[in-house]
């Protein structure tokens, strides 16, 4: 019982580690990317659809992606859906076949917000990594009654090692981002 709780606590750690690093990586460095814009949704037909749905995305120059639309008749929604997102500071411009995208360069104050704005995500992602474990350690004290207070502690122990191994390595992601965004 115990090793199941603190196996689901693990699988559902490594899922939040991840998607903090798939955060990270929708923040933008000096280099054009097209992970910067997984997140983005398109309006298409009326349903808020990922933009890796409805286009390809290359990258032939440093700050400059190319997204080649798979339906022509999304092109408007793809455009207008770039110029809509925040963190990117980009214009889009349309030739009637293609979106591309031409990122400005980052200057210093810039890339101080995104480092806030990186802040902020891991700080997100650590507490979303401490309410699992409160969730487990309410699961542990469930089974109290089962368990002895020896196992419980022991377990405690575990779940308590296991945090601190996930908030670590959510730590190292972000200063890898940090010391990415401030590099000139």
């Amino acid at each position: 019982m115990i090793a199941d709780v603190l196996a689901d606590t693990a699988a559902r750690m490594d899922r939040a580690v991840d998607a903090a690093k798939e955060d990270f990586a929708t923040v933008r460095t000096g280099r054009a990317n097209p992970q910067l814009f997984q997140k983005i949704a398109v309006d298409y037909y009326g349903t808020p659809t990922p933009l890796a749905q409805l286009a390809s995305l290359n990258n032939p120059e440093a700050r400059t992606i190319v997204v080649t639309p798979y339906d022509k008749s999304a092109l408007k929604a793809i455009e207008q859906a770039i110029r809509d997102t925040p963190n990117l500071g980009a214009n889009p411009s349309n030739d009637g076949n293609i979106v591309r995208v031409t990122l400005p360069e980052l200057t210093e104050e810039r890339r101080k917000e995104f480092v806030k704005l990186v802040r902020t995500k891991g700080e997100d992602a650590k507490v979303h990594v401490r309410g699992i474990r409160r969730k487990a350690k309410d699961d542990l004290d469930a089974l109290k009654s089962d368990i002895g207070e020896d196992e419980l502690s022991r377990a405690e122990k575990e779940l308590d090692a296991l945090t601190r191994a996930h908030v670590d390595t959510i730590d190292e992601a972000l200063k890898r981002k940090e010391s990415e965004l401030l590099e000139v």
